[in-house]
């Protein structure tokens, strides 16, 4: 299908993350003493921040993301299905526009992800 969305995310590295760096932490090594539940923990943190409007999805994400969409406030533009790991595509397409996700685990690490189209 030619079923798209456009989504910005959130994504924390940690031990059992397939690759141990990032633009954040080049070396890994903090990535590779963040455990699974350090890095669940920490994104809980943003996502209450985030949905208490404390703070936006796009300054946490620049901050805190590992992922280079960083750069962008954690957009990744329009995707379809088959183009992003299972898991994080299961949720994406799962959420309503303007909607924020649950804690989503895929190889890369646990995301929070915001659909916004």
């Amino acid at each position: 299908s030619s079923e798209k969305v456009r989504a910005y995310h959130i994504l924390i590295k940690h031990q059992g993350s397939r690759r141990k760096s990032s633009w954040k932490d080049p070396d890994g090594a903090l990535i590779s003493s963040t455990t699974l539940e350090d890095a669940v923990s920490q994104l809980r943190d943003l996502r209450s921040q985030i949905v208490s409007g404390d703070a936006s999805f796009q300054d946490l994400a620049s901050k805190h993301s590992h992922c280079s969409s960083a750069k962008r406030g954690g957009d990744l533009g329009s995707f379809g299905r088959g183009q992003m790991q299972k898991s994080f595509e299961e949720a994406a397409f799962g959420l309503k526009i303007g909607e924020i996700s649950e804690i989503v685990e895929s190889d890369s690490g646990v995301h929070i992800i915001m659909r916004t189209a």
